[in-house]
């Protein structure tokens, strides 16, 4: 499946090095998808140096014309659709209307970005040197290194490539192992943008062979990461050596407020399909799901009831509705957090066990968990699997106060009637990003991003590109 793409350095598609190869496997069937290439340290090289080189003509190519070629790459991306939508759903198991709808994104962040790109702007300070002016510009910060999850293999590499090409950078792209295809698709696209060589690059393979070259290298000036906390914890770390700019995505554990006053069929309505959509396996996810009391017995009842009735399978065949797990760690991962948290006391109304019509692949039913302890793993730590872990609040102050109690702030959501207790939550709720009767929090003209362990910097909007630019000041006298 990848044999025609591979590695791109410098504006051609090769082989490793050493010919060495990595295998990718299906979640759904359990079986090889194909070989992508295993880079070794001289293929990173290889790319900083061709970044280095494609950095000194992209950062001097004129804003509009930067423009231009971001509408191009979109243009080519909406014609590749289904290609992708394809390629999604076979590394990932998720069902084609979610990959298209991720695909949707990829487009619209080129759009959003070849605008913005348009749209850099400096300004003038009056000196107090008679005669003298300040003149603040904003430039590409360099060389940038991106690092990829596999749950939104194409969204999450457009956020970063997008701005990072509108600020004038080069880019090196490190996809996740896991969904190199779905890379090598867009990386294929952007050659409709004619890019100088060496402008973006991408490279797979394996951690000290890609990762580390990449982290000693003086010339990357800035690194971004959509991945797990303790990964951006050690990307910070590694960063400090050759004080590069940081941007992290990190984990969520995002709670979800439904006070007594919301509309209990649109709120079950919008958060099952939510909760369950990339199995789960979502990092703005309701991970905590607070209901009132008096609403609480007939929320459990409703959620359970639409949960059994998601149609669970291959992402590829029509109707299904929830895919599976990406691989087998995290299956029984979450089949042990559902077993420890039953045996404190929680009560599993639905799922919780694998499909009975699915003999292989890493599936599990849709789960439906409540009488849960704030301590559960399912419930305290980003559990990135189909388990709706609910619990009950009695007051608005005890429910923002336990909505409160984590080291995370992705996102955080928050049901009901009340424009009082709406402007509470949004104020009082520790979270970059807040959903209020609604989940919809990813766009490309909206900043995404985290506080506390959730992350640094904001990925969309006319934020995103603000990482990928240095400030300098000039004074300036005649």
């Amino acid at each position: 499946m990848y044999a025609e793409y591979g590695l791109f350095i410098s504006g051609k598609w090769s082989e490793a090095t050493s010919g060495a190869t990595i295998q990718v496997d299906s979640p759904v069937t359990e079986n090889s998808i194909g070989d992508m290439p295993a880079a070794e340290i001289e293929d990173t090289n290889r790319a900083i140096e061709a970044a280095e080189r494609g950095l000194k003509i992209w950062r001097k190519t004129a804003a509009f014309d930067r423009a231009d070629a971001l509408h191009a790459i979109a243009d080519e991306l909406k014609l590749r659709t289904e290609d992708a939508k394809q390629m999604i759903s076979t590394e990932t198991g998720k069902p084609l209307v979610q990959a298209g709808r991720e695909w949707g994104l990829v487009v619209d962040q080129f759009r959003w970005y070849a605008e913005e790109a348009r749209r850099i702007y400096g300004r003038l300070v009056e000196s107090r040197v008679p005669g003298g002016r300040f003149e603040v510009a904003r430039e590409p910060v360099g060389v940038v290194a991106a690092f990829t999850a596999w749950n939104f293999p194409a969204a999450l590499i457009a956020r970063k490539v997008a701005p990072a090409l509108a600020a004038g950078c080069s880019i090196i792209v490190r996809p996740s192992s896991q969904t190199p295809g779905t890379a090598m698709i867009i990386f294929d696209c952007l050659q409709a943008g004619r890019l100088p060589a060496g402008v973006v690059n991408l490279i797979t393979g394996s951690t000290p062979q890609t990762y580390d070259p990449i982290m000693a290298a003086k010339s990357v000036r800035k690194v971004s990461l959509t991945g797990s906390t303790w990964v951006g914890q050690k990307m910070i770390r590694d960063s400090a050596d050759t004080v590069k700019k940081v941007s992290m995505e990190l984990g969520g554990n995002a709670p979800m407020i439904v006070y007594d006053d919301a509309d209990l069929d649109a709120v079950l309505d919008a958060a099952v399909p939510t909760k369950f959509s990339n199995c789960g396996q979502v990092c703005v996810t309701a991970d905590r799901i607070f209901v009132h009391d008096e609403l609480h017995d007939a929320f459990v009842d409703g959620f359970v009831k639409r949960a059994e009735a998601l149609v669970i399978g291959d992402g590829l065949k029509d109707h299904v509705q929830m895919g599976p797990l990406i691989n087998a760690r995290s299956l029984e991962t979450a089949l042990g957090n559902i077993e420890a948290a039953v045996a404190k006391g929680a009560v599993l109304h639905t799922g919780g066990r694998r499909p009975a019509h699915l003999n292989t692949g890493h599936f599990l039913e849709p789960t439906v968990l409540s009488n849960i302890a704030d301590d559960d793993a399912v419930f305290a730590d980003e559990n990135f699997a189909p388990i709706a872990a609910i619990t009950s609040f009695a007051t608005d102050d005890e429910a923002l106060e336990r909505a409160n109690n984590s080291d995370m702030g992705l996102a955080a959501y928050a049901f009901t009637s009340s424009p009082e207790r709406a402007r509470r939550a949004v104020s009082e709720l520790k979270s970059g990003m807040i959903g209020i009767n609604s989940f919809a929090l990813a766009a490309a003209e909206a900043p995404f991003g985290g506080s506390n362990f959730s992350g640094l910097g904001r990925e969309g909007g006319t934020e995103g590109i603000e990482d990928y630019l240095d400030t300098k000041l000039a004074q300036i006298v005649f």
